[in-house]
């Protein structure tokens, strides 16, 4: 990777806050704080993954969850260790670049120092890199890619259509594609995509005749070894978003299916075998102990960066489970040994792109440059100034979703509010001005109506314990959703270990018990159903831009957060 003096002096800048050794010599300092992406070729195969990118074509700040409980099994297990329990598990330095990358430790100050993740423009220096030290790459696409941005929702996706060409994807698979209509991932399949990106999906069929939508699987040669890529879809589409934007397509885990199809891959001469997967870990953790024949999983739903594999042993022998985070903010490295026909070997290695760190590719700086152009001033319109951190991860809320709820609290003159428990959107720093830009990261769906709906206090009980059952069932195969819905003005107590329909205690409205029987003004927005499809309704970013403008300086606001019972100790807590 060349550099010109400017890339020079910043990676100077962020080597010497994060304790790299430098040198006097330029290139001598230059090669000491490339060292994070110094990985030598080993094996004859190599799997590049990206996921759950959202959209987002520049760097951005991406604050790590402080809160990501596992129940039951999982409890205590990789992907809910947070913090300081995530960097021992791993052996990662507090305070090194590493540290920032995956945990939300001293996170402005952090940020500040390191600065920001991701874009696809560095993220193109990284890939033809390694590429290039690895002949016959391949560079797979867990999915969610085309939504969770303005830009993408406004140009239904073409943009980041046009971008992976760019980048290189030679295989992906679905999830939040599918809420832009089945007509429409059709229709880049077939054009955009044709001769250059292939989409797998071997549980998505037809709903009528159970017919494959898309390829199941395919074959790739990688340095004369046959490599099969399956594709596993985010299994609940039509539950988590809306069952009108897939009415002929039936999905689901599908395990039984997926290892016919791996057994097909092996007697079509797949010496390697991957699934594509946007399972959630979780879930990919348990499959992966079902499935035989199967030598690793690269992941992603969940946003979990995950910096080593875990090794699940299974009848087969064993299968390498991998989670590749979010918001483009790192690139997983797979590289596999293949002797005799099997994989006897591998190294892997999460990347964290740090924008500073890797010089943006020319190409493709242009071409995000260009399709951004016509919408250019729209998503720089300023709407307020933040004082305080706005992000989103976390198990239950966010600054970015309690400032949504304050809005639709405020904007609808509700008593309770709810925002979905979505996963993406990035993050400000104090001092930021929060431009338009910004809150479509966190808003930009196809279904954004908001709703003012009058619900009993049994209703909006029966609701809450849902979707925590759907995020804290012990099964993993029974976790359809995100994180936990956001929840505003009402107080409750929150039991992730109790039963379904046990889990949700004490709701309280200022201080006073929510009767079951009484109703309650509540505000919310992205309603799943045909009949609010057709009802329509104000979209969520322009109910909250005039919110933001009529408070134009944001300071640090409390976030209603739930009573936890039982957690104590949980490592998924920082």
């Amino acid at each position: 990777m060349s550099m010109t003096r400017r890339d020079f002096l910043q990676v100077l800048a962020v080597a010497a806050a994060g304790g790299m050794a430098l040198h006097s010599h330029p290139a001598r300092a230059a090669k000491a704080a490339e060292r994070l992406y110094d990985l030598p070729r080993f094996g004859s195969v190599s799997l590049l993954h990206m996921t759950d990118c959202h959209a987002q074509l520049l760097p951005i700040h991406f604050r790590e969850p402080d809160v990501n409980l596992g129940v039951g099994p999982m409890a205590g297990q990789v992907p809910h260790l947070v913090g300081e329990h995530l960097l021992r598990h791993f052996g990662i330095r507090p305070g090194t670049p590493e540290a920032h990358a995956f945990s939300s430790l001293d996170f402005v100050k952090a940020a500040r120092t390191y600065g920001k993740v991701g874009g696809f423009a560095h993220l193109a220096t990284l890939v033809k890199r390694l590429k290039a030290s690895r002949p016959g790459a391949l560079l797979l696409d867990g999915g969610d890619t085309w939504q969770g941005s303005g830009l993408s929702l406004w140009t239904k996706a073409q943009d980041m259509v046009e971008a992976c060409k760019a980048l290189g994807v030679d295989v992906m698979t679905l999830h939040w594609e599918a809420t832009y209509g089945e007509a429409r991932v059709k229709e880049i399949e077939e054009k955009d995509f044709a001769g250059h990106i292939d989409i797998v999906a071997q549980n998505i069929k037809t709903a009528d005749f159970g017919d494959p939508v898309f390829k199941p699987y395919v074959i790739r040669p990688i340095n004369g070894v046959p490599v099969a890529i399956v594709g596993q879809a985010f299994p609940y589409t039509p539950i988590a978003n809306p069952r009108w934007q897939v009415p002929n397509w039936r999905y689901g885990i599908q395990d039984d299916a997926l290892q016919v199809v791996v057994d097909e891959a092996r007697a079509a001469g797949a010496q390697v075998v991957v699934v594509l997967s946007h399972n959630g870990m979780d879930v990919d953790l348990k499959m992966a102990g079902r499935v035989r024949g199967v030598d690793a999983i690269l992941g992603g739903h969940t946003h979990d960066g995950v910096p080593a594999p875990v090794i699940v042993p299974n009848a087969g022998g064993r299968t390498l489970v991998t989670n590749a985070g979010s918001n483009g903010k790192y690139l997983g490295v797979l590289d596999l040994e293949v002797r005799d026909g099997r994989v006897t070997d591998f190294r892997y290695k999460l990347l964290p792109v740090f924008a500073n760190l890797i010089p943006a590719d020319p190409a493709m700086a242009a071409l995000i440059d260009r399709l951004r152009a016509p919408y250019a001033a729209r998503l720089a319109e300023p709407l307020a100034v933040t004082e305080a951190l706005l992000y989103r991860r976390g198990n239950f809320n966010g600054s970015w979703d309690q400032l949504i709820l304050d809005a639709l609290l405020a904007e609808k003159n509700a008593e309770i509010a709810f925002s979905p428990g979505f996963r993406w959107g990035t993050s400000l720093l104090p001092g930021d001005t929060l431009r338009m830009e910004h809150l479509l990261d966190q808003t930009a769906i196809t279904y954004p109506w908001t709703t003012l709906t009058s619900m009993s206090g049994a209703q909006i009980k029966t609701v809450l314990e849902d979707v925590c059952d759907n995020l804290f069932n012990p099964d993993p195969y029974y976790q359809q959703g995100g994180d936990m819905v956001r929840v505003g003005g009402l107080q409750y107590t929150c039991d992730p270990n109790a039963r379904m329909g046990s889990r949700i205690l004490d709701m309280r409205l200022h201080g006073q018990p929510l009767q079951a029987d009484k109703q309650y003004k509540v505000a919310g927005w992205a309603p799943v159903s045909e009949e609010a499809r057709d009802t329509g309704g104000e979209p969520v970013w322009d109910l909250v831009a005039r919110y933001l403008k009529g408070q134009k300086v944001l300071r640090a606001r409390p976030l209603n957060l739930p009573t936890l019972r039982g957690m104590a100790g949980n490592p998924g807590i920082a």
